[in-house]
């Protein structure tokens, strides 16, 4: 099998690079939707992600890559108590998928005959402590979005059946992209996602030879292609490890929250959730950055991917979410 493109290949496209790296510095932050024209990169930087990420430490053969043998569930049946190291996982949600493939099957049949649960492990059970890819995600059906929903705010998947019930962890990070043109994305599913970036193709002719090369060098002289690329994704791997070690130790001075209060407050972002993202995109952006306090320049840095997709619509503002974050950034904090 062909490895994926390499992350630090892709050309351009830094906001949509920068989203995916602080989510995979603090997965707390919720997800990365990537919204633009077809053929901007957007699956290719999912796909170069997972290459990229550190690998996990779980349970060998459980199916929810259990971190220790006491966090498998018992309908699992792990024997082993071994400790292996595994990829990250990025899995793919496709359209059309039926809500059994998502959660899981249970064998009523089994169950009832034998007294056994008898659990077939859906998708949500392998993105447990990974990615959960999700292309076209404006066009997901109405009961799927329901489901997913549900689990992103409790991360536990429940499936209940006939009086049956079956329980497993699901936290993952959910990187969703799509194009405008053919739908919006409701807005409850909207509201999950941590991190929101537009993708666009490049205007110049310089940047669309550079891509057209290496998609080309990838394609015809893949071994030597990946081999040049390998170092660099290798320091941004390291890189993105110590920043993971580096985020307890962060400072973060009152000035910062009461920043992101007022920043919020400006733009008439409902809830609380635009601020608590938009503090710990900052503290990841700071940790990546190897800086040791926030400050508001990481702040500056963040808010557009952070607060962009949670404003109103104003009929009496004609410009985009992004210049009327940028707008309000430099108003509130010069």
């Amino acid at each position: 099998m062909k490895q994926p493109f390499p992350f630090s290949a892709i050309v351009g496209q830094e906001a949509m690079k920068q989203a995916m790296i602080l989510t995979a510095v603090d997965p707390g932050i919720g997800g990365v939707l990537v919204f633009g024209d077809r053929g901007t990169g957007k699956s290719t930087a999912v796909r170069a992600l997972a290459a990229l990420l550190p690998e996990i430490e779980a349970v060998e053969g459980c199916p929810v890559n259990s971190a220790h043998p006491d966090q498998c569930p018992d309908w699992a049946r792990v024997t082993s108590t071994r400790i292996v190291s595994r990829p990250t996982p990025v899995i793919d949600l496709p359209l059309g998928v039926t809500e059994d493939r998502v959660v899981g099957a249970l064998d009523i049949e089994r169950a009832l005959t034998r007294g056994e649960k008898a659990f077939e492990p859906g998708l949500l059970a392998r993105a447990n402590r990974g990615y959960l890819y999700i292309d076209e995600v404006n066009l997901l059906e109405d009961h799927i979005v329901d489901l997913l929903l549900d689990v992103a705010q409790s991360g536990e998947n429940v499936v209940e059946r006939e009086g049956l019930s079956i329980r497993h962890p699901a936290r993952f990070v959910l990187v969703g992209s799509g194009n405008p043109e053919e739908g919006e994305l409701r807005p409850q599913l909207l509201d999950r996602f941590g991190l929101s970036v537009d993708v666009a193709s490049p205007r110049d002719v310089e940047t669309r030879v550079e891509v057209i090369k290496r998609r080309d060098a990838y394609d015809n002289q893949g071994e030597a292609f990946l081999k040049k690329w390998r170092p660099k994704d290798a320091a941004l791997r390291k890189q993105i490890l110590a920043a993971r070690a580096a985020l307890p130790k962060l400072k973060t001075p009152n000035t910062v929250l009461h920043d992101c209060a007022a920043l919020c407050i400006a733009l008439g972002s409902d809830g609380l959730r635009g601020e608590l993202t938009l503090l710990r995109a900052a503290r990841a952006l700071a940790a990546f950055d190897g800086d040791g306090t926030v400050t508001r320049a990481h702040l500056r840095a963040v808010a557009p991917m952070c607060l962009g997709h949670r404003l109103r619509r104003d009929p009496l503002d004609d410009a985009g979410s992004g210049t009327r974050v940028a707008r309000m950034v430099a108003e509130v904090l010069p």
